[in-house]
């Protein structure tokens, strides 16, 4: 039971929690520590901390089991990808479909006994089936990369609605900073994303798959990127225009993440990708749970 909890664990790349989880702790954070439009404040709980994580992790575990079942045959031919859980034979189809089922649950739950109003219980199933469908556009489209993206976006923009629900139905601009947050998130990752792609772009062509690399090729792709992470540094910038609190640690820390994005851009080239997995990440991380840190010493200061 052990090494099946270890398989599974690895196999939804749990470790990767860091890209998505920061960004709904800060939404979190920002949430509790600015104003509402009411001119009130939202006071920090436990409880909807705790159901927050658990949402987080539940919800990202689920999608990523029906990605690893939704391509177990597209990773069986690829060599990257041939050693992963399911075409290994080190977990079974059906043990990873329990697993899904038991996470997505656990999932609907959490909104329902930690989240302090109706909203993300209504909302839990339609944001799982969009994060469950993210596993199947690249069969018909090249734009995958920023449904990925917008499934992301949904971990500060879902924390927002859950902790100002009421807020938000009464003055519903007050969803605005969470918006522009969760915009940041879309075009960091779908950057990322398309960075990391580049390592199938021949594989994906020969199996009728799509994506940014496959379509425009290598160099074109790293441009796309390249566009995706500029744009998402000009949202870091006008982020403080929708939640004013935001002061000057926080504009030190923008400068700091577009540093670190032109590092990124600088070790992956079209001629050697050999730092992908550096750029992917260990860059990101570095990233998010930087941005994320800094902005929470900002406000907490």
């Amino acid at each position: 039971m052990f090494k099946q909890l270890t398989h599974i664990l690895e196999m939804i790349r749990f470790s990767h929690t860091v890209f998505a989880m920061p960004f709904a702790l800060l939404a979190a954070v920002m949430a509790w520590a600015g104003p509402t439009a009411s001119g009130e404040r939202i006071q920090f709980s436990w409880p909807q901390f705790l159901g927050i994580l658990l949402c987080m992790v539940f919800a990202r575990s689920a999608a990523m089991a029906v990605n690893r079942l939704a391509d177990k045959d597209i990773d069986a031919e690829n060599p990257r990808t041939a050693n992963r859980h399911i075409p290994a034979g080190l977990l079974s189809v059906g043990s990873v479909t329990i697993f899904t089922v038991v996470c997505s649950l656990l999932f609907i739950a959490s909104t329902l006994l930690f989240l302090p109003n109706w909203l993300p219980i209504v909302l839990s199933v339609p944001v799982l089936f969009f994060l469950f469908g993210y596993s199947y556009t690249k069969r018909w489209t090249s734009l995958a990369h920023f449904w990925l993206g917008v499934s992301l976006m949904l971990a500060p923009v879902c924390t927002w609605i859950a902790l100002r629900g009421a807020e938000i139905i009464q003055h519903p601009a007050d969803i605005l900073p969470s918006v522009v947050l969760g915009a940041v998130v879309m075009l960091w990752v779908a950057g990322f994303d398309i960075i990391y792609a580049c390592q199938d772009a021949e594989f994906d062509k020969k199996a009728k798959l799509k994506s940014v690399p496959s379509t425009l090729g290598i160099p074109g792709a790293l441009k796309v990127a390249a566009a995706c992470h500029a744009m998402m540094i000009v949202m870091l910038c006008v982020l403080p225009y929708s939640y004013p609190p935001l002061g000057a640690i926080y504009w030190a820390g923008v400068i700091v993440v577009a540093g670190l994005l032109a590092y990124e851009h600088w070790l992956v080239r079209p001629d050697n990708l050999s730092q992908v997995n550096i750029a992917f990440f260990h860059v990101n991380t570095v990233v998010g749970i930087g941005l994320f840190l800094v902005t929470s010493l900002d406000l907490l200061l």
